[in-house]
């Protein structure tokens, strides 16, 4: 019979040799000194082997104990190692049907179709809400409530809207399983009304077109009133100019513009929408351009911030505008939304202004045999738009001068 005493005292040899107890159960002793409880059994007419654990974690008492518990399955003509075997693979399953592991196999699967920042917040999310409360568990026993819980704790931390976003993605994650036969059903459809309310859609601020000229006219000396360097000055201007998202504005890459074609193309990969967006480039941008060259030609991004192989900041523009005023009042989402409203009061196909904004056609149908490009047009677009800038600029600072409304000054760029 073992005693720990005999356990702690059994010493490594050149072989592996067994210290017996009682009932098939021994230790086996390696030449590393590692020392392992096991139970020797016959079932169907063969010897077999059960590992029961490691001492000292495994104590003599703890392994006679399983070693009863085997003896007992054995008896009910049930085979232990056959059931050890079986327990593991539901484990291993239950681990790869777990919801982290759909989650992250529906994220890999979407990753293609989004920009990266908005994957990267994606995951974020999932790791900071969904996965300490329920990543570890199968799936298919995710309900309503669990989801209703983490929401609710969401929700307690005065992030409503996050909430919503959190509970649409494991939406989505349910119907990636669903689809993969992972899942029979999708939880996160049941919670709805049992959220609070969003809070009401706060618009990104824009200046109204009276105070355009004076916008203009501050932006073009940013660098010289002393506000910033005249990178930031240029990306403002850039900006306006092509009314590109902040986002894929400070991205951009050398590599992405043809200036002999005038034409900014960028990726997929940086885009909201997932597809690729052309950017004709006025006359104006041209000569924003060309300034560009000379201060950041040398790198692989036109707007390097302070390491040069990393991207301005995402507040870099948004602070310009705070430094120049306008907290409150502009924002650079805010000048999409000029461009917008002039574009269309100027008489533009609206089709043609959707493109230049690179906004997703919410219509399937619609976005299925609507896949124009209209580069011609918006490339007259473009320059009516940067000439209309120069328009509104020229009248900053005119005591008494006349803002021509737009419908009247947007006769001539009809197309």
């Amino acid at each position: 019979m073992l005693t720990e005493v005999k356990c702690k005292n059994a010493k490594p040899m050149a072989k592996s040799y067994k210290l017996a107890d009682s009932g098939g159960l021994y230790l086996e002793v390696t030449p590393s000194g590692r020392k392992y409880f096991r139970w020797k059994f016959r079932f169907a007419g063969k010897e077999k082997r059960l590992a029961l654990g490691v001492w000292p974690e495994l104590g003599l008492k703890d392994a006679r104990l399983k070693r009863d518990e085997a003896r007992l399955l054995l008896a009910s003509g049930k085979d232990p190692v056959a059931l050890r075997h079986q327990e593991k693979r539901a484990r291993r399953l239950a681990a790869a049907n777990s919801f982290e592991a759909v989650a992250l196999e529906w994220l890999d699967t979407i990753k293609p179709s989004w920009t990266p920042d908005h994957h990267a917040y994606t995951l974020r999310r999932f790791q900071r809400y969904v996965f300490p409360e329920f990543g570890h568990i199968p799936i298919t026993e995710v309900d309503a409530p669990l989801l209703l819980d983490m929401a609710r704790k969401i929700e307690r931390g005065g992030t409503i809207e996050t909430a919503h976003k959190v509970v649409r993605a494991c939406g989505q994650v349910f119907r990636f399983g669903i689809a993969a036969g992972r899942c029979r059903s999708n939880p996160a459809a049941d919670l709805k009304g049992a959220l609070k309310a969003r809070p009401p859609v706060k618009h990104q601020a824009a200046v109204t077109f009276s105070d355009l000229p004076e916008l203009l006219r501050k932006v073009s000396r940013y660098f010289e009133d002393g506000h910033g360097d005249l990178l930031t000055q240029l990306a403002l201007e850039l900006m306006l100019l092509t009314f590109v998202r902040t986002t894929e504005l400070r991205g951009a890459r050398w590599s992405e513009f043809d200036l002999a074609e005038r034409v900014w193309l960028v990726p997929a990969e940086r885009m909201k929408a997932g597809r690729p967006h052309w950017v004709p480039l006025s006359d104006q941008a041209m000569v924003v351009l060309t300034r560009l060259r000379d201060i950041s030609g040398g790198y692989e991004l036109v707007f390097p911030g302070r390491n040069p192989l990393r991207a301005m900041s995402k507040n870099t523009v948004l602070f310009a505008l705070y430094r120049l005023g306008y907290r409150g009042r502009m924002t650079g989402h805010g000048v999409r939304a000029l461009a917008s409203t002039w574009l269309n009061e100027a008489g533009f196909d609206p089709d043609v202004i959707e493109k230049a904004l690179a906004h997703e056609e919410k219509n399937r149908v619609r976005a299925a045999y609507h896949r124009a490009e209209y580069r011609n047009e918006r490339r007259r677009l473009a320059q009516a738009w940067a000439d209309a800038l120069d328009g509104f600029r020229a009248s900053a600072g005119q005591t008494g001068a006349e803002i021509v409304p737009i419908h009247q000054r947007s006769r001539r760029f009809r197309c």
